[in-house]
């Protein structure tokens, strides 16, 4: 069994590490996990709180599956063909990967780097086996789980979406069931019932989450020193 790699562990593409950076007094990136059975309304609570917050970057996934509706290449997904995507998961691009509905998804290990070179977190949207994978190599990394109040309530938005047929609706239903089983594994877990009232929670939990003593260590080292270093006073 392999070990859980912490964040601190993880090289960038310029060779130095997580604790390098520190070391340096650099902003280091928090990792933030958004999981949500289909129609909980996570999509449009994560467009929210990227509008919301500049310092905060988005992880495009890979997928083989087709565009639908909307969905912009490189916006909503990166496309490829699945020989393209089990290519690079031989060569261990991805930070983590799953297959659903017989389709493949995965997040790339360059995004944490970009991040990281823009000084801002990262959000991932991924469904909770590769949230498993991704807190198993970076632990520190916050997850939270959004649900919708009820099944009733989501098979409405998942009507209400026009999108698939009746039997990708039962599949999805089924599936929810399975992945709520799963809420115990997140760090939060946020219920969907009103829009703006959902989106404040995750815009606070993401304040929240940066002011743990842990991510503050760099700002506040130079400031004991400042203390330390000041001369005793004449009075």
């Amino acid at each position: 069994m392999s070990r859980p790699v912490a964040q601190d562990d993880l090289v960038a593409e310029d060779g130095a590490s997580s604790t390098d950076r520190r070391a340096f007094g650099e902003r280091m990136t928090t990792v933030f996990i958004i999981s949500a059975p289909s129609g909980s309304g996570k999509s449009t609570l994560v467009a929210r709180l990227l509008a919301s917050d500049p310092g905060l970057r988005f992880s495009v996934s890979y997928t083989t599956r087709k565009p639908r509706g909307n969905e912009k290449p490189g916006e909503s997904y990166i496309y490829i063909s699945r020989q393209e995507f089990e290519d690079r998961r031989e060569h261990g691009e991805f930070l983590e990967h799953a297959e659903v509905f017989g389709n493949y998804y995965g997040t790339s290990r360059k995004v944490l780097d970009r991040a990281r070179s823009e000084s801002k977190d990262l959000i991932l949207d991924i469904d909770v086996k590769g949230a498993r994978q991704l807190k198993e190599k970076i632990p520190e990394a916050v997850s939270i789980f959004i649900l919708a109040p009820s099944r009733d309530i989501l098979e409405q938005r998942l009507r209400a979406r026009s999108e698939d047929s009746e039997e990708v609706i039962q599949r999805r239903l089924r599936d929810a069931a399975e992945e709520i089983r799963n809420y115990s594994q997140y760090d939060y877990v946020l219920v969907n019932h009103q829009l703006e009232e959902s989106v404040a929670t995750l815009v606070a939990i993401v304040k929240a989450e940066r002011v743990r003593r842990i991510r503050m260590e760099e700002q506040i080292r130079p400031i004991l020193r400042s203390f330390e270093d000041r001369p005793p006073s004449l009075f």
